[in-house]
């Protein structure tokens, strides 16, 4: 052991220094020559199907030889052979290898070389062996034995550390490839949430999420549907300290009443009948991370008791629960609801009102955030593309145009569905934003109506766009007597929701009423 105790010691550190194996293996094979006489190394295992015996890595010393076969084909029996052999554990020369179909999964060399074979330590349906092929007119001794079964430990060592890295590099792709697939079914380019506008028009929304993400004060979000709510608790959470803990999100208003303390705050089993296990509630699920509680203002009364007390000390008890748990949550809250009002009307608790009104953020609707248009349009634009296949079109002028005059009752949702109208309308040759809002390609001349008043505009006359988009709504107005929905509406005319048209029209100032009025003389 002491004549061998150097250059194992060099082994070693070359097994350790280098992941792969077929790095290591050659560094090795040139520490070895000088003590063994080696024409070449080669590392050989079972693959996965158990139907190849494939080389690993091959390390030559002498020039005349520079590579094995990279597989040999594995009968059952010769792989039933195999395993037995590798299990006894022996290193052994080839020409005691009595069982031939063993023999065959080995390099055959003419002339006067010989082979020794070990097993080394690894998965046993692998069969990982050591070879060994002495140097023309060179024959393996004794000592030469002993000293490969000293190398079997650092061989094997270098061959669990090469496969090691090739799992983790499959894990990594499957990793890759699922974010792929991910970020094709959300349409985004990276996993990142994107904040649009938010050195423009949220500039001062940002401003105030800088001050609280850093501490664990409730935070209570205001906003019309649509503008934005839950992207802007997701930027709370991952400016936090929680940032590696989980987020979840929970729509209050979606949880059935009887079923709203079980999915909060979990229950035990036999709690109610169904209950045939316990379960953790969301508050339990979002421990160490933000639990983001969005429509708050539906919450039942009783439930809100037991959301007071979370926020109080971090109690809870799941339901049919004897003992209280304790958890560390941040909470974020959403509604598009006048909770003031609703505290007035008894709808809405006040004490726990109080308690969350400690930090209010208002979000601005769209219509207020007009100079983000276009970086939102762009946005939009290309998720869409990225969503349904498409080349890339962006809006141009007169579509932001367009844009800038809705009035956008649904927000950034609408403008998110408003533009993946228009891709899709267009098929990748352009954005069709005028259809995509309902508004007929021909608006810009309307027809002269039959009856009533004329709202044609004088030839080569060029007026805003506002004016023109004005007049037709009214023209169809006077078609309909004042009538904005249901069969022979407006609405129906224009092909326009009517919910869209009533938007416009208070934009436009336009008073209906008066088309009616003028209907009943």
């Amino acid at each position: 052991m002491e004549k061998f105790k150097e250059i194992l010691l060099d082994v070693w550190r070359e097994a350790c220094r280098n992941i792969e194996i077929t790095e290591s293996l050659p560094k090795i094979a040139k520490l070895l020559q000088q003590h063994i006489p080696l024409q070449h190394i080669y590392i050989r295992q079972m693959d996965e199907t158990g139907l190849q015996f494939e080389t690993v890595a091959f390390a030559p010393v002498q020039s005349a030889l520079t590579q094995v076969k990279k597989t040999v084909t594995v009968s059952k029996e010769s792989s039933a052979a195999l395993s037995s052999w590798h299990h006894a554990g022996q290193i052994s020369r080839m020409q005691e290898l009595h069982e031939a179909r063993l023999a065959q999964l080995f390099e055959k060399i003419d002339g006067n070389y010989e082979i020794i074979v070990g097993p080394l330590n690894g998965s046993s349906h692998l069969c990982p062996v050591l070879v060994f092929v002495s140097k023309s007119g060179n024959l393996f001794q004794s000592q030469h034995l002993t000293m490969m079964t000293m190398l079997l430990e650092p061989f094997s060592l270098a061959l669990e550390n090469d496969q090691r890295l090739r799992e983790m590099v499959k894990l990594k792709e499957a990793a890759e490839a699922d974010k792929k697939t991910l970020l094709a079914k959300l349409s985004r380019k990276e996993i990142g949430d994107t904040i649009v506008g938010e050195h423009q028009g949220l500039r001062k929304v940002m401003e105030r999420i800088a001050l609280v993400a850093h501490s664990d004060v409730p935070v209570l979000l205001f906003g019309e549907t649509g503008t934005g709510k839950e992207l802007i608790a997701r930027a709370i959470h991952t400016r936090s300290n929680r940032k590696d803990g989980p987020f979840i999100r929970v729509n209050c208003g979606a949880i059935p009443r009887e079923l709203i303390d079980s999915q909060l705050f979990g229950h035990e089993r036999g709690a109610f009948t169904g209950a045939v296990e316990s379960r953790k509630g969301w508050f339990e699920r979002a421990d160490g991370g933000t639990l983001f509680l969005d429509e708050i203002g539906e919450m039942p009364l009783d439930a809100q008791v037991r959301l007071l007390r979370i926020l109080q000390d971090g109690w809870m008890e799941r339901v049919g629960g004897k003992q209280p748990i304790r958890v560390d949550v941040r909470i974020v809250l959403a509604t598009h609801r006048d909770l003031a009002a609703m505290v007035a009307d008894g709808r809405f608790r006040d004490d726990l009102w109080y308690r969350l009104s400690t930090f209010p953020v208002f979000l601005p609707p769209l219509r207020e955030r007009i100079d983000d248009l276009p970086l939102l349009a762009n946005h939009f634009s290309e998720r869409s593309a990225i969503r349904f296949g498409l080349p890339v079109c962006l809006p141009n002028e007169h579509d932001i145009e367009l844009l800038a005059s809705y009035d956008w009752p649904g927000n950034i949702r609408e403008l998110g569905a408003v533009i993946d109208r228009a891709a899709l309308l267009g098929n990748g040759r352009q954005l069709e934003i005028a259809a995509a809002l309902g508004w007929s390609d021909s608006y810009a001349q309307p027809a002269q109506p039959q009856s009533g008043e004329s709202f044609a505009l004088p030839e080569q006359q060029i007026v805003p766009l506002d004016a023109v988009i004005k007049k037709h709504i009214e023209y169809a107005l006077a078609h309909t007597h004042g009538r904005i929905e249901g069969r022979k509406g407006a609405a129906e005319l224009l092909e326009i929701n009517p919910h869209t048209l009533r938007a416009r029209m208070r934009k436009l100032h336009i008073d209906w009423a008066r088309f009616r009025e003028n209907n009943n003389a």
